[in-house]
């Protein structure tokens, strides 16, 4: 019972947290800043790391990656949980770091194009990566990450996120890379 009460407290407190804090904004976005993305609920974002990292540790991960900003937030604790470094791309080519894999995409949130860096020495061919992100919408970010692993000839074996907007279909947009999705909540 102790196993299942950790297994599923991620789910139960995204869920307490997005019924009493979260609120829809125009364009379908939901604004979640008291808990995620300005002001951060460590607690909540612990369990749901140790949450995807359970979810998903039968996929054998030998890496996390993530992007840079809060995707980081619950990258860290399912690399804390299953034992793994976590890696993230940056948004900025990092000075200091000659050789990077590069790739662009669109978000889902901005028009604009962005750039995400990974230095060849953090993403190496063989890696078993898992990927990890705060939101799945359009899959365009989690797209990006999967370039960038196959460029380095890196194995994605999954990727989970915290909540995924089923009206952006982005579980459909990434079926074609036939790797495990999980999402801890679904909106």
């Amino acid at each position: 019972q102790g196993k299942l009460r950790r297994k599923t407290a991620g789910t139960l407190l995204l869920k307490e947290k997005l019924l009493r804090e979260a609120t829809l904004l125009e364009k379908d976005i939901l604004e979640v800043s008291s808990f995620l993305n300005h002001m951060v609920d460590v607690e909540l974002m612990e369990a749901c790391g140790e949450e995807l990292a359970e979810r998903l540790e039968a996929t054998q991960p030998s890496k996390v990656l993530t992007v840079e900003a809060t995707g980081l937030l619950p990258a860290m604790f399912a690399g804390k949980a299953l034992g793994l470094p976590v890696v993230f791309a940056r948004k900025s080519r990092q000075i200091g770091v000659s050789d990077s894999y590069q790739v662009a995409y669109k978000s889902h949130m901005v028009s604009s194009t962005t750039d995400l860096y990974v230095s060849t020495e953090y993403l190496t061919p063989g890696d078993r990566v898992l990927i990890i992100d705060d939101f799945l919408a359009g899959g365009r970010t989690a797209d990006a990450l999967i370039r960038v692993c196959k460029m380095a000839n890196a194995n994605v074996v999954g990727c989970g996120f915290l909540i995924e907007k089923l009206n952006d279909a982005g579980r459909a947009f990434l079926s074609g890379y036939q790797v495990p999705l999980e999402a801890i909540s679904l909106v």
